[in-house]
């Protein structure tokens, strides 16, 4: 969510209708007294808790790792994994939700884990991953020549490290009833809402890849089905904030975050 000229948390919590308490609670790093127009805090989700003592329970969003989760409530990434031996660090799952203890470091005050399609695309900080810049792995040679998601778009805001470092997922710009389409052939696992995404759809393809559309206002599909290249997935949403309509595309090897680009033709 956006922080807009006049917003205070207490209108923020109402406007995302979650208490107060808990919207503080997730962003440990906002100060109350300071808050800027343009930044973004993190919307709990209804399978998210953040109670007053013990750890929180934390879902997973497009592009989050251990590290980055754990900058922006003050935490290490070495405790969450301890906190979740069975969770791999390299194949997190969007949707999982994972044990979340506190402490340890100093969270981020600007730091946004979720994704939004407000703002330019200098401004937008949606789902982040950490690192500097794309992590470095051997795609398949059937990770080629992929057709884009969309068949009018523009790029808003392309795939890599902002201004902090924070790796961002792509972000497209198109136009009002424009359909987003498989990339590849694979099996649709996921098809909801999700708190600050929208409507998302998430494929399943061969070699471990996976493809998240996000942002979306209507999905197309169902959970299990097979879907082409080309196929129709879901309808593109229109931002309230930029009256544009985004498509938040992700893609992903393992759970690792891929340039676009170095498959999409």
């Amino acid at each position: 969510m956006q922080v807009q000229r006049g917003d205070t948390l207490g209108k923020l919590a109402s406007r995302a209708n979650v208490p107060l308490e808990r919207l503080q609670r997730f962003n440990p790093g906002v100060d109350a007294r300071r808050l800027e127009v343009g930044q973004r805090l993190l919307i709990p989700t209804q399978q998210e808790r953040a109670p007053s003592g013990g750890p929180y329970r934390y879902q997973i969003r497009p592009g989050d790792t251990f590290s980055s989760i754990a900058r922006h409530f003050g935490t290490t990434s070495g405790r969450i994994q301890s906190a979740n031996p069975s969770a791999s660090p390299t194949s997190l799952r969007i949707g999982q939700v994972v044990s979340l203890p506190l402490g340890g470091s100093t969270p981020r005050s600007s730091s946004q884990l979720s994704a939004s399609s407000s703002g330019s695309s200098s401004a937008n900080k949606p789902a982040a991953a950490p690192t500097s810049s794309a992590p470095s792995q051997a795609l398949p040679s059937s990770a080629r020549g992929w057709p884009w998601p969309l068949e009018d778009y523009r790029v808003v805001r392309r795939f890599g490290p902002d201004s902090r470092g924070t790796l961002q997922p792509m972000l497209l710009a198109t136009q009002a009833g424009a359909q987003a389409k498989s990339v590849a052939p694979g099996e649709v696992r996921f098809a909801d809402s999700m708190r600050q995404l929208g409507e998302v759809v998430i494929v399943h393809h061969a070699n471990n890849l996976q493809t998240v559309y996000a942002l979306c206002e209507r999905i197309l599909v169902e959970v299990g089905k097979q879907v082409s290249a080309g196929d129709a997935l879901c309808e593109v949403g229109q931002s309230s904030a930029t009256q544009r309509y985004d498509l938040l595309f992700d893609l992903r090897q393992g759970g690792k975050p891929i340039d676009p680009k170095q498959v999409l033709r």
